[in-house]
């Protein structure tokens, strides 16, 4: 792994693990074992390590959040993309933990995660829309829009209710709550009936859960 690659991993690992504000540029050399000199060689300051690795969540959440929606999906499939979309969120959560000081600190951010925000929501609207097309929900076009910015703001700020609520739970536990909880908004138009919609949703949540504590205590 080349030196730039292995600084901004460790800039990712520290500032996810201790927090944004409490990691300098000094303590990611040492956890590369550089010189502080040799760091400052491929990124000028704080202000452009932050800059490379939103570059590199933006261009994953883009690939996450175009995917496409066009066919039918099953609560297994709405499950799965969910858990990818909160997957991708924790693994740069650092960017959520405080958000809005974040984005005042680093400004030249905000338009970049309005646009980030503004994605997210056209996905929510797209998956609910391709499923009422289908039959599959019950939902109309002013609640769809709703909705979708219900769905929004859970994929933004779940993390920190979970962070607050349950700060030693695992990164596994996390995702999939958030999962459930997306899921839990669109129970209620689900054209076969909230019950079933909910029981097929709470069922994965218990399974995935399991398997999720098992590879843990491997």
């Amino acid at each position: 792994m080349k030196t730039r690659e292995r600084i901004l991993k460790a800039s990712l690992e520290l500032f996810n693990e201790e927090g944004e504000t409490n990691v300098s540029t000094v303590d990611i050399a040492n956890q590369v074992d550089i010189s502080p000199g040799n760091l400052y060689y491929h990124f000028k300051g704080k202000d452009a390590l932050i800059a490379a690795l939103y570059d590199a969540f933006e261009e994953e959440m883009r690939i996450v959040l175009t995917a496409p929606v066009e066919s039918p999906l099953r609560a297994e499939d709405n499950w799965l993309y969910f858990y990818i979309v909160f997957e991708e969120i924790f693994d740069f959560r650092f960017f959520y933990r405080n958000l809005t000081d974040l984005l005042n600190r680093y400004p030249q951010l905000n338009a970049r995660f309005d646009d980030l925000l503004e994605r997210k929501q056209a996905t929510c609207v797209a998956l609910l829309t391709s499923l009422a097309e289908r039959n599959l929900l019950d939902i109309r076009e002013d609640e769809t829009e709703q909705v979708s910015t219900r769905l929004t703001m859970l994929l933004t700020y779940w993390l920190n209710f979970e962070a607050v609520r349950h700060p030693n739970a695992s990164g596994p536990d996390i995702i999939h709550g958030g999962v459930y909880h997306v899921l839990s908004h669109v129970a209620p138009y689900f054209a076969a009936g909230r019950g079933v919609f909910m029981d097929v949703i709470s069922t994965l949540y218990e399974d995935q859960k399991a398997d999720a504590e098992k590879r843990a205590n491997r």
